[in-house]
């Protein structure tokens, strides 16, 4: 069974930070773009940060740039989010996701692009 699991999540004052992990089991995700994406109570899931299969190339949403950075580590079938500087509006359950095709060398920005899907985890920035 594949799976990709978050952890990381909780609560912290406005300007701390946070780590979140995503790991895989069930198969490996070492060669497949990944991303992490975010919704908030009554809104669309949007996207955060994507980072290509060898992690050569990232992009963000202009909303965390310069705070946030996706990382990963395909020894450890693990994809990493650094969250900075939080905000109260960065206040939503956050996933990661995988894209299904291998050595792909572009960057996902559609969640209708990811084929594999974590079930998230709670990020609360109090003010």
């Amino acid at each position: 069974q594949v799976q990709l699991v978050e952890s990381g999540g909780g609560l912290v004052q406005a300007g701390g930070s946070l780590r979140l992990s995503c790991a895989a089991s069930g198969r490996t995700f070492s060669r497949n773009p990944m991303g992490w994406f975010r919704q908030a109570p009554g809104k669309e899931r949007e996207f955060v940060a994507a980072i290509r299969w060898d992690g050569d190339s990232t992009y963000y949403a202009d909303s965390v740039k310069g705070r946030f950075t996706i990382s990963r580590d395909n020894a450890k079938n693990t994809v990493y989010l650094q969250m900075n500087s939080l905000k109260p509006e960065d206040t939503a359950v956050y996933y990661c996701a995988a894209v299904s095709t291998s050595y792909s060398t572009s960057i996902y920005l559609s969640p209708a692009e990811y084929d594999y899907w974590g079930q998230g985890t709670q990020v609360t920035v109090s003010s």
